[in-house]
């Protein structure tokens, strides 16, 4: 397609592992608060749902399935928006519990990180007084000692054993080299084109959101694996969201929001919900003169295998 007639696809990551209650009222921890929620993004314009799932008691995350299940099948059935189920968990799950949920599901997209990587917020937990919950003050002051382990047998694992049930894969790339990373494992076969390739600015122990480091990434993917044969997707953490991914659609690329990257709507002002961001970057995108693309548009443009070749 065209730069000039392509339209854009929106995910939008609903609530993630990183930010803690304390952080946030409006972060979705429930079962309830993450169906509604992803629901709201959906018909906001969200394409692609990325979804962790967190303990309703305490909204610590978790890899059980039982929780995954009272919401994921529901969403799928509200919406027609693609369920994309994270393979990352969190920085301190095994990979077992990590595909616990995913290998059930099979959905037609899942994240996979492509490297192992300091992963980090915790000079966050410099600015919080007053915690919600007991884990969180140690979940986050804990991320300074923690390495987010992403070996190749891990990344190869992940690719063999949710591949062959026709799952494929938002590739998330926090630096260059996870960009090479990838790049093995087409020349092994294990992954073929359309990739779908999400670049990720503004976490600590990852490129930081310069323009100067978006630049390399695209270019790099572009040399690495050819324009044609991969979606570029862009995601800013924090106070870079909606800037940055702005400036990613205008190099070609797709855009990522949500409460997972970013609990805020504007500076100072928090977003109330995930749909809220997904209106906003639609707004802005529209302005601009682009076209979004729809759930069905962007199963096309990705290759996956269809809603109705997934069970939940």
């Amino acid at each position: 397609m065209s730069q000039s007639n392509r339209k854009v696809i929106i995910s939008c990551a609903i609530t993630g592992a990183t930010h803690t209650p304390s952080m946030s009222e409006y972060l979705p921890l429930t079962p309830a608060d993450i169906e509604r929620q992803s629901i709201e993004a959906a018909e906001a314009g969200a394409a692609i749902l990325h979804l962790h799932a967190r303990d309703p008691l305490d909204g610590r995350p978790t890899p059980d399935p039982k929780v995954f299940s009272q919401f994921v099948p529901a969403i799928a059935q509200a919406t027609d928006a693609i369920i994309n189920i994270t393979t990352g968990g969190s920085t301190r799950m095994t990979l077992a519990q990590r595909l616990a949920y995913p290998m059930i599901a099979k959905p037609e997209l899942c994240s996979l990180n492509m490297g192992s990587m300091n992963f980090s917020i915790h000079p966050i937990a410099r600015k919080i007084s007053t915690w919600s919950h007991d884990w969180e003050k140690d979940h986050i002051e804990g991320m300074e000692d923690v390495v987010f382990k992403n070996t190749f047998k891990d990344i190869k694992n992940i690719m063999l054993e949710l591949g062959e049930h026709g799952t494929r894969f938002e590739f998330e790339c926090y630096d260059v080299g996870h960009l090479y990373n990838l790049a093995y494992f087409v020349e092994q076969g294990l992954v073929k084109p359309p990739l779908f390739i999400q670049s990720c600015f503004g976490i600590l122990g990852g490129l930081g959101a310069d323009p100067e480091n978006l630049m390399i990434m695209r270019t790099t993917a572009d040399r690495l694996f050819g324009r044609h044969n991969y979606e570029f997707s862009i995601l800013g953490a924090g106070r870079h969201q909606l800037p940055f991914v702005t400036m990613g659609t205008i190099m070609g690329g797709n855009v990522r929001v949500g409460l997972e990257d970013s609990i805020y709507l504007a500076k100072g002002v928090k977003a109330k919900t995930n749909a809220e961001q997904v209106r906003k970057i639609r707004h802005i995108l529209e302005e601009l003169s682009y076209e979004i693309a729809t759930p069905d548009e962007a199963r096309q443009m990705l290759g996956l295998k269809g809603k109705h070749n997934v069970h939940l």
